[in-house]
């Protein structure tokens, strides 16, 4: 009996120039967006539905209300451009996210005469969270961009407002001494110490972290496409790993108290009071991505090589390791030579 074809609204497919088959959501007037995966699989459909809800919030917003020119009016239009449909749906909905808040209280300002003494003053008012006021500059310049582009207005008033010194450097690089700790308190076989393996071992994202499974694994690799890049790492399976994953099976290594997958906060905050119980204050999972690049470059391995790792997509983001990583060896170098001389 010959199957039915089932067809996927809205979905466009074509074969690139090696013989695979892309898939693309595509509504007229708005841009084409890359589906990963295959129909019907999970990635794909929820990739599928954030596509389609982006689209219609655009219909949505395009109201008579809406004023011409206006921060409504500057949103929709980034929403549909380019430069937001190209990332992946998870960016997507985090940028939405905060660019949402913000026109929710300013959105029927005009995007054309707001300039960056206006910005500065609603950033001073968000002065307690800095970090929160660095993103905002961030996602509002990238959306101000787009009106540079539209011919709205000839410069970008973000990127004229006053940038305040970051204080923190961000998240906290865990330790030799603070892996050992967490070990001490966490032995073999634990879920604690599978998590901590997990991230030490990969450098992956908590993100990335909390999906992975036996599928992920073949011929001692771990192969995985991020969520925050759409870019697929292989890295090897390192033996401390290898010794935490056998104890477990499943499709997930990491599952809650309720048999169920964690979500990216779950997993943060149950890891986090974890490494509390090991005496360790503010120590994140992120903190573990760093402390993997860390021991790379004292390892002596090149910019590329952590980026092939942590699967960063420009080597300016794995400076840092390197750097810190030279200028440790430079000074033994240098204090052997001093010693030498008497």
């Amino acid at each position: 009996m010959k199957m039915a074809k089932v067809e996927i609204p809205h979905v466009q497919s074509f074969k690139d120039r090696h013989g695979k088959v892309r898939y693309y959501y595509r509504r007229k007037g708005f841009a084409r967006v890359k589906l990963p995966g295959l129909p019907g699989s999970a990635e794909f459909m929820k990739a599928y539905a954030v596509a389609g809800r982006s689209i219609d919030v655009v219909n949505a917003c395009q109201h008579p209300s809406v004023k011409p020119r206006s921060i409504n009016a500057l949103f929709i239009e980034y929403y549909r451009s380019e430069a937001f449909l190209s990332l992946v749906p998870a960016t997507q909905q985090n940028y939405r996210r905060i660019l949402d808040r913000f026109r929710a209280k300013y959105g029927d300002r005009s995007a054309v005469q707001i300039g960056p003494t206006h910005l500065n003053a609603i950033f001073h008012e968000m002065a307690s969270t800095p970090g929160a006021v660095r993103t905002l500059r961030k996602r509002l310049s990238t959306a101000f961009a787009v009106a540079v582009d539209l011919g709205w207005r000839k410069d970008n008033p973000v990127r004229e407002t006053k940038q305040r010194k970051r204080q923190s450097q961000g998240f906290i690089p865990w330790s030799e001494e603070d892996i050992a700790a967490f070990e001490r308190r966490w032995p073999s076989g634990t879920k604690e110490r599978l998590a901590l393996a997990l991230l030490l071992h990969t450098g992956m994202r908590r993100s990335d972290v909390v999906t992975l499974g036996w599928q992920h694994v073949a011929e001692g690799r771990i192969s995985v496409v991020q969520a925050k890049t759409d870019a697929r790492v292989r890295i090897p399976v390192h033996h401390k790993l290898q010794a935490e994953i056998d104890q477990v099976g499943g499709l997930t290594f990491l599952m809650t108290q309720y048999g169920r997958p964690f979500t990216r906060a779950g997993f943060t905050k149950w890891f986090v009071e974890r490494a509390r119980m090991a005496g360790l204050q503010d120590r994140t999972p992120h903190g573990l991505r760093k402390a993997c690049g860390r021991r790379l470059a004292e390892a002596g391995c090149s910019a590329k090589q952590i980026a092939a790792v942590l699967g960063h997509q420009t080597l300016h983001e794995v400076e840092t390791y390197t750097r810190d990583a030279d200028q440790g060896r430079l000074a033994d170098d240098a204090f052997v030579r001093l010693e030498g001389k008497g």
